[in-house]
């Protein structure tokens, strides 16, 4: 069954079991995880960094930029996580998600090379 709320805690550490419909959150280890709010089950990790997604916390809610995009699950499931509301966005192509692939290796290479100075 697909989501439509999220909701969230902040850990230390991320639990071995994970339950659907909640976001675990550890800002120690920069990264966020949930079970596919598709409903397949299947963990969906967010690193929190400045090349992937950003954690926006309102004092009650959270939200994760951008997208998820599970393209390396069979789901394939697109969605926003935005103030604890799951957004359903449309399936992307294969070109869509290469291109965005390609987009995601150049911000990061650009990223650690300014880390690396001239």
């Amino acid at each position: 069954m697909k989501l439509t709320r999220i909701s969230h805690v902040f850990v230390e550490e991320i639990p071995a079991s994970i339950d659907p419909g909640v976001v675990y959150v550890s800002i120690e280890y920069g990264t966020a995880v949930h079970s596919c709010c598709c409903g397949c089950g299947n963990e969906v990790v967010t690193p929190l960094t400045p090349v992937d997604w950003r954690l926006i916390y309102d004092g009650e809610t959270i939200s994760l930029d951008p997208s998820v995009g599970n393209w390396s699950l069979e789901c394939r499931s697109h969605y926003w996580i935005r103030r604890g509301e799951v957004v359903w966005a449309r399936a992307w192509s294969e070109e869509e998600i290469e291109e965005n692939r390609a987009d995601d290796r150049a911000l990061k290479a650009r990223f650690f090379r300014s880390k690396r100075g001239p």
